[in-house]
């Protein structure tokens, strides 16, 4: 199995940090964002990573990570020209992933304790064609994508509403994601949103629309590391994960 970080974007609520450097190479504790989600891929004993980055700090992140040899893993990069929404970087995957084979997805700035290896393992037994999401209980659902589950089929996401003024339940759906190449068509099918990306719930919903949207619930402590509220709790969170 592969993993996928996508590490793009403009990072504008962190600004004027970002305005410097990528949002995903700020320090979290004692190391830049980015090596947390590459420890937990490790740590779930995925080696072969592709990273999508930006161009503007590409030679930052080839100089700090290099080749993934010292972390022990393999690291692949490509850039993501303009930000265009997150299913639009998975997009960049396509060519690193193999028919028929699956991945996982983590958004980098989606910081987290627990192990990924049992949701892997429950994602192992899914039929080909079908996805996986990671959730997590939060105070405030409406800042989220928010799961409406299945009333007969208690396993499956019926789908997602996103920033719901209402929430339907209490979970946000994290930035870890499973797919297999099926993903890419699915990335095909959907079009650009008002604010003219290519959302990836909107690529999650279809397949909630075909029963094939299964998910787990995170046991450890999430978060979004977006805001410089949630960056320093992120902080102190992580202290320890990395030695």
């Amino acid at each position: 199995m592969k993993g996928v970080i996508l590490a793009g974007g403009t990072g504008t609520r962190l600004h004027p940090l970002t305005r410097i450097i990528n949002k995903h190479l700020l320090p979290v504790g004692s190391y830049p964002m980015i090596s947390y989600g590459i420890e937990r891929f490790r740590q779930a004993g995925i080696k072969d990573i592709l990273l999508v980055i930006g161009k503007q700090s590409a030679g930052l992140y080839t100089n700090y990570l290099g080749s993934g040899e010292s972390l022990g893993v393999n690291l692949t990069y490509r850039i993501q020209e303009t930000a265009g929404g997150i299913a639009e970087a998975l997009n960049l995957a396509h060519s690193f992933i193999v028919p028929g084979e699956k991945f996982v997805v983590l958004l980098a700035d989606n910081l987290f304790l627990d192990d990924l290896t049992p949701y892997i393992q429950s994602f192992m037994k899914q039929g080909h064609g079908s996805a996986r999401v990671l959730l997590k209980p939060v105070d405030d659902p409406r800042r989220y994508g928010v799961p409406v589950f299945d009333q007969s089929r208690p396993e499956l996401i019926s789908y997602i509403e996103e920033k719901p003024a209402k929430p339907k339940s209490n979970y946000s759906v994290t930035g870890i994601y499973m797919y297999d190449d099926v993903v890419f068509d699915r990335i095909h099918e959907i079009s650009r949103s008002a604010r003219g990306e290519l959302e990836i719930t909107d690529v999650n919903n279809l397949y909630a629309r075909d029963g094939k949207l299964e998910y787990d619930i995170l046991q450890l402590w999430w978060g979004d590391a977006g805001t410089f509220e949630s960056l320093l709790e992120a902080g102190v969170r992580m202290r320890g994960v990395l030695p």
